[in-house]
């Protein structure tokens, strides 16, 4: 079928589409945008167009696979029947105990724990049935640089909006605040008033939320504070609690309300041009020039002067230990000249540097964008554990997923990484030593020449001379990277509201399917592929399966089959490998 026929569209979207539940959402965020009033919620959670829609959108997130207290996952949940399904759903419901949920630790950058989370699949499922409620409520009271845990928001777009505030703006004094232990501290009933004001007054649905929150804890017991990281429903809960945050800043420079309207025009991306505003503002006011940019729980506020930057310090401080309950760690938290010093943001460092004169003869400043010193330590020992574990197999089946893996990996970083500035420079300064390890690794078996059969890998870096071959099968050159300029959102991007989508969409025609899925238009089953190359073979129309067997046969032949045509290996020789 070919683009024209059916438009390219979010996974997501598209489910809600086939669920008709996409209408009930757009009115949800209609409404809210109007300041709306909503008590009759539980009607629509409980609907089995939306349980069947969150169990539709559970079944490809990889966290459904994680197990809970009773060592269930996804799979059990596809074992129900939808009608079967959907009575348990609505029955919890109607008087909601949420089961256990189970403690797991991992390790943080700063050698500590952190704690997390997971409730039981079933109890998973509910939460993502008020999320696809409440998220288009919220999504319509959220401010635009919120951009955590947000659909159409990314952390590219958080580091478009820090840039443009230091070069375009020419703030350069920052005030970095870390809150300690955040989600561990965010009080419940000043969560539930916030949801209150938000609109949301449907008292059932505020009664299973704070049952969410306190649902007991194994081995521990019923948590007081805090939200647990791991559950579905958390990261739009800890956006609400800061959320009231968010407004309050603004308020203070951006949002100051001004006698007369300077806005007259708005640009293409949807922003209005506030020049006058700000303009006015400076000159007949003592207002302190502020903005922030937030991502959950990390955020910056960039100020002009360094006496703004400290008497905003004290104020934030102030602010989030009265209202919110919520303490800074004196010790991470600072205001930092951006002129002299660097600062850390999503695994990023900013600075100032200075660029030729601009043309009234101040110095112009620019920008200037690394990776974080961590990362790159990581990003070196990740990659050459991936060498170790090639050096030590010599099965093809593994051999090629190690290879996979760690093309991934390194595209992954790419992609990343390559909105920073010098990102360049600063992966040069670990390409030797990974390079290094790889040649002393695997020095026997690498080729310097082969055939790329991957679309992306070689329109990518095809033109690389440092890619080299093991066994036919590129290794992605961890050196090969260029810069791109970070983009911000368009404003008139919302996937809950018609002429919202209609922008997703547009975005999505520059995508290249066939480069993306090569032969996707003709998945074959292995076997029948090779039978169809006999003599005499006339090839039949495939039959739906009906018993369990023919059905798990014909779905491990479809997996193959899209594994060969991700990484454009022969389908044939991967039935061989994987035989």
């Amino acid at each position: 079928m070919t683009n024209e026929k059916r438009p390219l569209k979010r996974q997501k979207l598209r489910n809600a589409e086939y669920y008709n539940m996409q209408q009930t959402f757009d009115e949800l965020y209609a409404d809210s945008k109007k300041s709306a009033v909503f008590t009759g919620l539980m009607e629509i959670i409980s609907s089995e167009e939306n349980i069947r829609l969150a169990h539709r959108n559970m079944r490809k997130n990889q966290g459904s696979k994680t197990v809970g207290v009773d060592d269930k996952s996804i799979k059990d949940l596809n074992s129900f029947s939808e009608q079967a399904l959907t009575a348990h759903v609505q029955k919890r419901l109607a008087w909601y105990i949420p089961n256990q949920v189970r403690r797991v630790e991992i390790p943080k950058d700063n050698g500590k724990m952190r704690p997390l989370g997971i409730p039981t699949i079933m109890d998973r499922l509910i939460q993502q049935c008020v999320l696809q409620v409440l998220e288009p409520i919220c999504e319509a009271k959220f401010h635009e640089r919120s951009n955590g845990f947000r659909p159409d928001h990314s952390a590219e777009n958080a580091i478009a909006q820090a840039e443009r505030m230091i070069q375009n703006v020419g703030l350069h004094y920052v005030v970095d605040i870390d809150i300690k232990s955040f989600f561990d501290n965010v009080n419940h009933g000043k969560l539930l008033k916030q949801m209150w004001a938000l609109g949301i007054r449907d008292k059932k649905l505020l009664s299973i939320i704070s049952a969410m929150l306190k649902a007991e804890v194994a081995g521990i017991g019923f948590p007081e504070k805090g939200t647990p990281q791991g559950g579905i429903i958390s990261p739009l809960l800890s956006n609400i609690v800061l959320n009231e945050f968010d407004w309050w800043l603004a308020s203070q420079w951006e949002n100051m309300p001004t006698k007369r309207n300077y806005i007259h025009r708005y640009y293409k991306n949807g922003t209005p041009d506030r020049s006058s505003t700000v303009r006015t503002l400076r000159n007949y006011s003592n207002l302190k020039e502020c903005y922030f940019v937030r991502y959950a729980d990390d955020f910056k506020i960039f100020c002009r002067k360094r006496s703004d930057a400290v008497k905003l310090f004290e104020a934030t401080k102030l602010w989030l230990w009265e209202r919110l309950g919520l303490e800074i760690s004196e010790e991470k938290s600072k205001i930092i000249n951006l002129k002299r010093h660097y600062s850390e943001f999503l695994g990023f460092k900013l600075k100032v540097r200075t660029k030729g004169k601009k043309p009234d003869g101040q110095p112009r400043h620019v920008v200037e964008a690394h990776i974080k010193d961590k990362a790159l330590g990581k990003i070196k020992e990740k990659s050459k554990q991936f060498f170790g574990a090639l050096r030590q197999t010599y099965n093809p089946q593994m051999e090629y997923t190690l290879i996979m893996r760690y093309n991934a990996y390194i595209i992954g970083i790419h992609n990343y990484y390559c909105i920073a500035t010098h990102v360049n420079l600063d992966i040069q300064k670990i390409a030797f030593d990974v390079k290094k390890s790889l040649y002393n690794r695997l020095k026997h078996r690498l080729q310097k020449k082969g055939q790329l059969k991957d679309s992306y890998i070689k329109q990518k870096y095809g033109k690389s001379r440092e890619i080299r071959y093991l066994n036919g099968y590129p290794l992605v050159p961890i050196a090969y990277v260029q810069h791109r300029v970070p983009m911000d959102k368009t404003r008139t991007v919302c996937r809950y509201s018609q002429a919202g989508r209609a922008g997703i969409h547009e975005n999505l025609r520059c995508v290249n399917m066939e480069l993306l899925y090569p032969g996707r238009g003709n998945r074959v089953h292995p076997l029948s592929r090779n039978r169809s190359k006999e003599k005499g073979a006339v090839r039949q129309s495939p039959q739906r399966p009906h018993s369990r067997h023919d059905r798990l046969y014909a779905e491990d032949g479809r997996r193959h089959q899209r594994t060969a045509a991700a990484y454009s290996l022969a389908p044939s020789r991967l039935s061989v490998a994987t035989g």
